[in-house]
């Protein structure tokens, strides 16, 4: 029976959207006239195209990172309680606040009940669920042990989650002072600045460099604002398609894991995501190769993503993690440290789980010190431009003083 979103009108006219399960949209559109709705268009939940691969969804319609932790923890908990999958599905469905997490969540119970297994209908929303999780979720199905393996990977997703979300709060408070910074310094320019200063020019006197350096400054902004904003989003753009060419990316991929300060923070990001999937997916079942092709796939850094692909070539013809890894040349020696450790005490998932937390914990702390750094500084930038302008308005009006 599969699932297949409607939208109808009721018996006063309103429109109404939901899901409904049917073996076909013509039995669809018979259940929700039983209802007393009149059908508008019913379509399936989950549409395939070429290659087996689901469409992308609409605009908002793909899982965010809470939702998925949610939906990850509830089904969890419901596996850990005997229900049938095809009951929690329904009861996670149900519970859902967006229509679209309700139509997806059908989507993946109606090809359960079509004899799919849970991997495999997960692979129909490939944007939602990643090759990660569905490789986590097919070992639990083929040890039997669904029930825990989806327990350990919501909370993977619950410390991914917090993760990202501790380092955009520390972001916020700088951010915002920078953009409120840069609309106070504008506005001064292109409307203070320009009264102020056709005040000096008609007493007809001498002005000073700083002065007229101010008054260029701002009849350009005055004038070509629209231009500058039109360069700097062109330069954005440009940006991003010049990072869409693999030579090029790869090149500042590479950049990125030497830069001072900048480095730190990336190899100890990718490192932390690097273990962390790797922790998961052999606490799972999955085997070394295996997971370690998946889990360079999280990998951000193209840069290092290729020579992890080598790594995993070396441990496919017998070489040890550790010795793979140490050639990839830009792990810091904590983890390698702790993944020859866990080689030979056999408990290498609780060490990569250790240090990916550790390796986590330091990238939350350095970029914590930088904010820390990067408010008193923005602080200092801001008082310095403004006192510029003040320093160019007041010098004219001394100078008249002095010639008085």
């Amino acid at each position: 029976m599969a699932a297949f979103e409607y939208v109808a009108l009721d018996p006063s006219g309103k429109e109404r959207r939901g899901v409904v399960e049917g073996d076909s949209q013509r039995q669809a559109r018979q259940c929700l006239r039983d209802l007393g709705l009149s059908p508008l268009e019913v379509k399936p939940a989950a549409e395939s195209s070429k290659g087996n691969k689901a469409q992308s969804f609409k605009l908002g319609r793909s899982l965010n990172r809470l939702e998925r932790v949610l939906i990850t923890r509830q089904l969890a908990t419901l596996s850990k309680a005997s229900l049938p999958l095809e009951e929690a599905l329904f009861a996670i469905a149900q519970q859902a606040d967006r229509q679209a997490v309700n139509a997806l969540v059908m989507g993946i119970r109606s090809k359960v009940l079509e004899g799919y297994s849970l991997a495999a209908s997960l692979g129909e929303f490939p944007q939602s669920f990643s090759p990660l999780y569905r490789s986590t979720v097919a070992s639990g199905e083929q040890s039997g042990h669904l029930d825990h393996v989806l327990e350990n990977l919501a909370d993977y997703l619950e410390r991914q989650y917090e993760s990202s979300r501790n380092v955009e709060m520390a972001l916020v408070y700088p951010v915002t002072l920078l953009v409120l910074a840069v609309v106070i310094v504008a506005a001064l320019m292109v409307y203070v600045v320009p009264d102020m200063v056709e005040v000096i020019e008609n007493t007809g006197q001498k002005l000073p460099v700083m002065t007229s350096v101010l008054i260029s400054l701002s009849s350009f902004l005055a004038s070509w604002w629209w231009a500058v904003l039109l360069l700097i989003s062109a330069l954005v753009v440009l940006c991003r398609q010049l990072l869409h060419q693999p030579d090029i990316r790869e090149r500042v991929d590479r950049q990125l894991l030497n830069l001072p300060l900048v480095k730190r923070i990336t190899r100890s990001a990718n490192a932390a995501r690097y273990a962390n999937t790797l922790s998961i997916l052999g606490g799972s079942g999955v085997p070394l190769v295996e997971g370690m092709t998946i889990a360079q796939e999280v990998v951000s850094n193209t840069h290092l993503k290729r020579r992890l692909s080598y790594a995993t070539q070396r441990v496919s013809e017998g070489s040890s993690l550790r010795s793979a890894l140490e050639t990839v040349g830009y792990f810091p020696p904590m983890l390698l440290h702790m993944v020859a450790s866990g080689e030979a005490s056999g408990e290498l998932n609780t060490m990569l789980d250790r240090v990916a937390i550790h390796q986590q914990n330091e990238v939350e702390r350095v970029v914590a010190t930088i904010v820390s750094l990067f408010q008193p500084a923005m602080l200092i930038l801001m008082g310095g431009v403004v006192f510029f302008i003040v320093l160019a308005v007041l010098l004219p009006i001394l100078n008249m003083n002095q010639a008085i």
